[in-house]
Parts: structure tokens; sequence; C-alpha cells
């Protein structure tokens, strides 16, 4: 996992104590994950019994935050030292091709005085 620690991230539009100086532009990051075969497999095993499909859950996951990460990446470009309005989306592209997209609002914040 990349540092994501020099940057506020928030899925609501504005950090508390902190006044937005400068609005830099929508940003997003995206990544399209796919099952291999012995994820499919374990992944059928489980959904037979019914229940939280974990092989799948723990890919997700994993897609959310190289997401995030490319966000942050595209934010961090643009000078932002924050991301706000941040809002994940998930869709399946092809049979077990899911693509996961994280988008928000790059902007300069600064401590209120």
């Amino acid at each position: 996992m990349k540092n994501m620690e020099d940057i506020i991230l928030t899925t609501t539009p504005s950090i508390p104590g902190h006044r937005i100086k400068k609005v830099l532009g929508i940003v997003h990051g995206m990544t399209a994950r796919t099952r291999g075969v012995g994820g499919k497999f374990l992944a059928s095993i489980q959904s037979a019994f019914g229940g939280e499909v974990s092989t799948f859950t723990r890919e997700l996951e994993k897609a959310k935050q190289e997401a995030l990460e490319r966000m942050v990446e595209e934010a961090r470009r643009l000078g932002a030292n924050a991301v706000i309005g941040i809002d994940f989306e998930t869709t399946e592209v092809f049979e077990s091709v899911v693509l996961v997209s994280a988008h928000g609002t790059a902007v300069e914040v600064e401590p209120e005085t």
C-alpha cells in the first residue's frame, strides 16, 4: 500500500476545521479485476453453502484500494492536499471481470484560524 497519510481523504463535501483554498478538479482512479480459476472454484463452493464469498470480497477490497491509490496519485499531481466527496462505484464489465472506480474533488485546504 502506498502512503496516503499526507493527504486528507473524505466522503464529505467539507473537512471540519479546514477551509478550502482552491478547488483543483475532479480526480479518479480505476482498476479492473478478474478472479482466476482457483478463485472461481472457491467462490462456487462457498456460494453453494450460502453466506459471504470471502475470496471475491478480498479481490474487491484489493481493487478498491488500487482505485483509491490511483485517485490519490492524480490528486497529488494537481497539487492537492485533500480529496473531498469521494465515492466508489463497482460495475461488472464481463463475466467475472469487475471494474472498481473511485472519484472525488481534489482541493487545497488549510486549517481554519
